[in-house]
């Protein structure tokens, strides 16, 4: 048997849950959500990194879809496009009923893989999505949002991105009660994108885990939306999650200096970097031809993980693509099928069968079961907090 039969029979039994996959983003951005036009039950390979026969192909069990809104939205107009996007995911659902299946508890998850369907969540990629409102948190909660990234590339009122200026220094006061807020919900606290004093801050005021749904390690790759090691150092304390992303300026430092060069050619031709539009596209591709792009390879990701294995420990790393959030992949790992290479990677590597199902399953199980246990308790001791920006934060 090979390395790479044996990493897809491992996935038949513990397949992959994976942290953040933006097809929700692309379904608005190419077809404003007509899931006719990109209808997923077939293969999109021309359009997108994920429809479900290469889900199934990649051993994808349990998918947090990502309710991403830019960062240039902001109140009410955040709110509503975050509110469009959780509508996106229940429309999948609801037309993809023998492959999907709505996930809200990590009971759920394991429900959803005793049927072998691909248990569907929901994370909101930045705090601007809530409007500095503790009650529309809530409500995202209600709706089945099941993790809230901090920050996305910009900064917000109450918490630092890692890819902005230093603003509150972290998290401020109002920042640490969203925290604590997002406890007593039972919502995962994310900490992708945001800058190393947030991820601190909240590592000293979450009494639940937290995960990182997208991130890498900065010791391999030293780019700021990576996880510092004295982060991942106190993953074991916490209990949290990280979850390697694919994406190759994030993992590869050849790809960080290419990736800015490439970023102000599109601003300079009036494009958002992260337009992933097939006019953008093309002025990718054209950048691309005169600066041929440094590639990263499975075996690129797969040094992310064996760095963050020996740092945070086995129990405490997972996988997170960013699949249909990126201009470019890795060979190898080039659309959803492609889980099984980086798992042939790692078994090469000298990985155990029980370490990879840890990687690709239990660990975020375990931790959507963990932060359930605390909003138990925290619901049991206190009500819900009514507290605003302008009363914390002056």
């Amino acid at each position: 048997m090979t390395s790479l039969d044996e990493a897809r029979e491992l996935l038949r039994e513990f397949p992959v849950v994976d942290g953040h996959n933006d097809l929700p983003w692309a379904l608005r951005q190419q077809v404003r959500y007509d899931l006719d036009a990109r209808d997923i039950a077939g293969h999109q390979n021309a359009h997108l990194h994920t429809d479900l026969p290469r889900l199934r192909e990649g051993g994808v069990g349990a998918q947090f879809w990502s309710v991403y809104v830019r960062s240039d939205l902001a109140g009410d107009a955040a709110v509503s496009a975050t509110l469009e996007q959780i509508d996106c995911v229940r429309q999948l659902l609801a037309r993809y009923p023998s492959d999907l299946r709505a996930a809200l508890t990590a009971g759920d998850m394991e429900a959803a893989r005793g049927e072998g369907r691909i248990a569907s969540l929901m994370g909101a990629e930045g705090g601007h999505s809530i409007a500095d409102s503790l009650a529309t948190l809530r409500a995202l909660y209600a709706l089945g949002v099941r993790y809230m990234t901090l920050t996305h590339n910009d900064n917000i009122a109450w918490a630092d991105s890692a890819t902005d200026e230093p603003g509150v220094g972290g998290l401020s006061a109002f920042g640490r009660e969203v925290v604590r807020e997002m406890n007593r919900e039972g919502m995962l606290v994310d900490l992708s994108h945001v800058a190393a004093t947030t991820m601190r801050d909240a590592l000293d005021t979450s009494v639940a885990p937290v995960i990182f749904s997208h991130s890498s390690a900065r010791a391999v790759c030293d780019h700021p939306r990576n996880i510092p090691d004295d982060v991942l150092e106190r993953l074991p304390g916490n209990g949290g999650v990280a979850m390697v992303t694919f994406v190759p300026k994030f993992v590869l430092q050849a790809a960080v200096d290419w990736t800015a060069a490439a970023d102000e050619n599109m601003r300079e031709h009036g494009f958002h970097p992260l337009d992933t539009t097939s006019e953008a596209m093309k002025v990718h591709r054209a950048f691309e031809e005169s600066h041929p792009r440094p590639v990263a390879t499975v075996a690129t990701v797969a040094d992310h993980l064996d760095h963050m294995r020996e740092v945070a420990g086995i129990d405490h790393i997972g996988i997170g693509g960013d699949y249909d959030g990126t201009a470019f992949t890795p060979d190898g790992l080039n659309d959803v099928s492609g889980y099984p290479n980086l798992i042939a990677e790692l078994l090469d590597r000298g990985w155990s069968t029980s370490d990879l199902a840890k990687l690709t399953w239990r660990n975020a199980v375990r931790v959507l079961g963990a932060a359930e246990d605390v909003a138990r308790d925290e619901r049991s001791r206190r009500g819900p907090s009514n507290a605003t920006l302008e009363q914390l934060d002056g």
